[in-house]
């Protein structure tokens, strides 16, 4: 009998992320390994990826990493991982090529060539647990979900998926492949819960493309497509409705560029006609209601990018009168104010802006009745709800309910919660430390919650800074105070302020200098309070204070 341990390292409780490791007594498999785009108040962070430690305490016990399909929430943080672990990944063969992209970036990993590119059909033996595989429904082609056999029955993970019985060969679910696994004994579930609170239910992607194919057509003059670079569907769209109303297309950027050409060796991306794409540095030899540009941001977001268009900061194209932007992609949450400001930027240029998700619901995440599907396909005996915020688990949690299944039965988990399967029943047997580790510049997991704190402070009060050059020997100031502030007062228009904050610090300057025993610490941190407290009272502020302490000698050195 085996001992199983469901442990979420990332993407419950928040969108993104999405790393689940799974153990099955000394095995543990590691279940996708993303990345999420920092929220508003994470300053100056690039992404965040999830923290390792727990793998890394147990790494001699890490059998692989698997990946349900190429998009950033599933293999963005790949690079970061494979600098601590050297073990296989593996993918379908689009995935792979993109897992590949991301890591060659990295010159820590850039020779890494582990890679084992899967399909349906394939079954991998690791002792008693056997890894198999099922096709599903998203925006990019060859996504899969993961099903790990055990001796206690299956462990199924989703990964992202939607059910649309339009869609086309290439993005179709394999029921039949999902239904067999439901027959077979399946412990526990971890489905995509993106959009479980969805009160309508996702369009067909054949309706998604005559939408676009009808604002194509009806444009009277530049369209900017703003896309996900990785949405590989919407991207297809966006060339079939530019080859059918007449439309050349001009992609920006280097990152997209290569996404297009690797999903056009493989077959996963179709162009319509050879002279479809037009080199960028043409785009004035064309008329305007010829022009479509494709755009997406380094990171894969668009929206920061249209925002250096609409300033008119993009080295390639920028937005003028008459443009239309066409946002083709759900922004995350995290860039809800973003999108904003940038839109009421790209107004004041000139353009206008139109959201797909104006006029249909086009997501590449299961609605709710999509959802019930796949819980009544599996029958699990658990059911583990992953992928989302709180409210996304909880709402997928009641569905889980509304088709028979015992709320004791299911779980809603935080990070770090094990739940382990011991002795016939499933159950939550604590915690491992689990935080997010945040990636800025060069620098992975150095920026912690002071840091971050200082930072925010910084961009709302700005800071103070006072110097002072003392003599310990004479007990004496030599020179200063001398106060500097940036982004919290003008000091030429605060100088009764300035005054007062100078007279507090020579003062605490000089009761330290008189005692016994003189701590160069304790100084400074009465000079941030006295200052903290004054300059509090009179402007409702809390700059950062920075004590600046030098020490000279009066003893004349001779050369």
């Amino acid at each position: 009998m085996s001992t199983i341990k469901i442990i979420p390292l990332g993407g419950v409780r928040e969108n993104g992320k999405n790393m689940y490791a799974v153990e099955v007594d000394e095995d543990i498999f590691v279940l996708d390994c993303g990345l999420m785009y920092p929220e508003t108040e994470l300053l100056g962070i690039d992404v965040v990826i999830p923290d390792f430690s727990y793998l890394e305490e147990n790494r001699n016990r890490v059998t692989g990493v698997f990946l349900t399909h190429g998009h950033e929430d599933a293999i963005g943080a790949l690079p970061y991982f494979l600098q601590k672990f050297d073990v296989p990944v593996f993918g379908t063969e689009l995935t792979i090529a993109f897992a590949k992209l991301f890591v060659e970036k990295d010159s820590q990993v850039s020779t890494f060539d582990d890679y084992h590119i899967i399909d349906e059909n394939t079954e991998i033996e690791f002792g008693d647990v056997i890894a198999s595989f099922f096709r599903t429904t998203h925006t990019i082609p060859d996504s899969v979900g993961i099903a790990l056999k055990t001796t206690e029955g299956s462990i199924v993970y989703t990964g992202d998926f939607k059910f649309d019985q339009s869609a086309k060969p290439m993005y179709q679910s394999n029921l039949s492949r999902i239904a067999d696994i439901g027959k077979d004994n399946v412990l526990a579930l971890l489905s995509d819960s993106s959009e479980a609170e969805s009160p309508v239910e996702n369009i067909s992607d054949l309706k998604v493309a005559e939408e676009v194919l009808d604002t194509f057509q009806n444009a009277n003059g530049r369209i900017i497509v703003a896309s996900v670079a990785s949405n590989i569907l919407r991207i297809q769209q966006v060339l079939d409705a530019a080859q059918k109303s007449h439309k050349k297309i001009f992609i920006t950027g280097s990152n997209l560029e290569k996404i297009v050409q690797i999903a056009m060796q493989l077959n996963k991306l179709q162009l319509p006609s050879e002279d479809l794409i037009v080199p960028v540095a043409d785009i004035e030899k064309y008329d305007d209601q010829q022009i479509v540009v494709l755009e997406t941001g380094a990171t894969g977001e668009p929206i920061k990018t249209l925002s250096r268009m609409a300033k008119g900061k993009h080295t390639q194209v920028n937005i003028k009168e008459g443009d239309l932007v066409y946002i083709v992609t759900s922004p995350s949450t995290a860039m809800e104010v973003t999108v904003a400001q940038t839109e009421n930027l790209i107004y004041r240029a000139g353009g206008t802006v139109k959201h797909i998700s104006d006029n249909l619901k086009a997501s590449g995440h299961a609605t709710p009745n999509d959802l019930k599907l796949m819980i009544n396909l599996i029958k699990p005996t658990y059911f583990i709800p992953v992928q989302g915020q709180y409210r996304m688990l909880s709402a997928h949690a009641k569905l889980a309910h509304e088709v028979g299944m015992s709320y004791k039965n299911i779980f809603i988990p935080g990070k770090g919660d094990i739940m382990e399967y011991k002795n016939n029943r499933m159950h939550v047997a604590g915690q491992v430390t689990v935080g997010n580790t945040m990636v800025d510049g060069i620098g992975i997991g150095d920026i912690g919650n002071i840091v971050l704190r200082d930072r925010k402070l910084l961009s709302e009060d700005g800071i103070f800074v006072a110097v002072v050059t003392i003599n310990r020997r004479k007990s004496k100031i030599i020179s200063g105070p001398e106060v500097m502030t940036r982004g919290f007062v003008y000091v030429k228009d605060n100088t009764d302020l300035v005054n007062q904050s100078n007279e507090i610090i020579r003062k605490v300057v000089e009761e330290n200098l008189s005692r016994k025993e003189f701590e160069w610490s304790r100084l400074k941190q009465e000079i941030r309070d006295a200052l903290n407290k004054h300059l509090f009272e009179q402007t409702r502020r809390r700059p950062v204070i920075l004590p600046i302490i030098m020490e000279t000698s009066s003893r004349n050195r001779r050369n």
